[in-house]
């Protein structure tokens, strides 16, 4: 069957529709960067180096961790294990995407382009982590997190104030996706406390166990919270961003309410459609504050 003919698997593979979960925090920096809404072909490109960038990393990781995921249960009729996608074909996918990375990324600005190997060496390293440490929650945080660094740099070609002083904002932006996203990947790896254990995987859940591993997770969407009202103040931001933010507090709250040490039936709520709720809710009220104050 023609690879085209199987792009609906591909995407199902990638799972590209969770493009959602870090594509709102970049249009948000870069809105922030722009002091409002970019023109339209930087967001052109800077879309499609998103989406570029994730499908990389994701059909690259469905390659690493082919052997595991056969072994596991709960993802042994992914694509590749189930045999709907071939390593050839999913190379090809990687390969193409990550060329549309690169690409997207110089047609922005040189810095992009310099830094954009660096992101793909972040993103493609992740696959590996869990291999290694416990803390590859971390690491796949910070693949999410440089995506509004990348945003910002898309926007204003540096990282450096008119004055020469460096921009922390959208630093401190990536500390808060970083955590967030490690926050929920602990929910989510609730699901194989028992596979990793047996196949020698490293995650925080199997190292500390359930209800130590919601209390971490729980301190780091707390301190993703903090790190958000500081991203605030340091860019300026005002009320209707601040009521975002509250939005955000008791999405991350209802959220925690749906995973119990000894009940993970709801994990996918909790990570699927919670984590959709607070980066759209975090783009949007980022947009209109940040139109209101143009106004």
């Amino acid at each position: 069957m023609n690879i085209f003919k199987k792009l609906p698997v591909l995407l199902e593979m990638i799972k590209f529709e969770h493009t959602l979960f870090a594509l709102p925090f970049a249009l948000a920096s870069a809105v922030v960067a722009a002091h409002g809404i970019p023109a339209w072909g930087m967001l052109v490109w800077i879309l499609l180096a998103m989406v570029g960038a994730r499908s990389a990393a994701m059909g690259f990781n469905r390659i690493v961790d082919k052997k595991y995921d056969l072994e596991n249960p709960r993802t042994k009729n992914r694509a590749i294990p189930a045999g709907l996608i071939s390593l050839g074909e999913a190379w090809v996918l990687v390969i193409i995407s990550s060329a549309l990375f690169l690409f997207s990324a110089a047609m922005l600005n040189r810095l992009a382009l310099i830094l954009s190997p660096v992101a793909l060496a972040i993103i493609f390293g992740y696959s590996y982590a869990k291999r290694f440490t416990s803390l590859s929650h971390l690491v796949l945080g910070l693949c999410l997190g440089i995506a509004p660094v990348g945003a910002w740099i898309a926007v204003r070609g540096t990282l450096l104030t008119s004055s020469g002083n460096f921009d922390w904002p959208p630093v401190i932006l990536a500390a808060a996706v970083t955590l967030w996203t490690a926050g929920f990947d602990i929910l989510y790896s609730l699901q194989d406390i028992d596979f990793d254990r047996r196949a020698g995987l490293f995650s925080i859940p199997q190292k500390v166990g359930a209800s130590a591993a919601l209390l971490i997770s729980r301190l780091a969407h707390y301190i993703a919270f903090v790190l958000l009202l500081d991203f605030g103040r340091f860019a300026g931001l005002g009320a209707a961003y601040y009521t975002g933010v509250a939005i955000i507090a008791l999405s991350l709250v209802y959220e925690h309410a749906l995973v119990h040490p000894r009940d993970f039936s709801k994990i996918n709520a909790a990570f699927f459609t919670m984590n959709g709720v607070v980066s759209v809710v975090f783009f949007v009220f980022t947009l209109i504050d940040r139109i209101l104050c143009r106004l």
